[in-house]
């Protein structure tokens, strides 16, 4: 199971990378909580691209057969979560990420090496 999440977690990286997503950050969550084995952190320079980094997720993960099971925050575009279950993603306009600052609050995570492109 826990290798389905990794390769779930990579295609999401993979996908987000090509909608320029800024600082992605992939952290392994599964020896610390029991929520999910990943949570994916990533920034959009603005509502609008952090709408389409969420609407290309969700439809290229479902066509990998990754259900979305719960998604909140499309509307605003300030915050948008959306849950695959195994794999939980944060996308972030860059205030919010700032203000909010997740890395802060899951820092025993273990973070998984991500090549930005910034």
């Amino acid at each position: 199971m826990y290798t389905i999440s990794t390769e779930m977690a990579n295609k999401a990286v993979e996908l987000l990378k090509g909608k320029k997503a800024k600082d992605i950050r992939l952290l392994d969550i599964h020896e610390i909580s029991t929520l999910s084995d990943y949570f994916i952190i990533t920034t959009g320079t603005s509502t609008t691209q952090v709408q389409a980094m969420a609407d290309e997720l969700e439809e290229k993960m479902q066509l990998e057969g990754h259900k979305l099971y719960h998604k909140e925050g499309f509307r605003g575009g300030r915050w948008i979560l959306m849950d695959f279950s195994n794999v939980i993603v944060h996308l972030f306009h860059a205030e919010e990420r700032e203000f909010y600052n997740l890395e802060r609050i899951w820092v025993d995570a273990k973070e998984i090496p991500v090549e930005n492109e910034d």
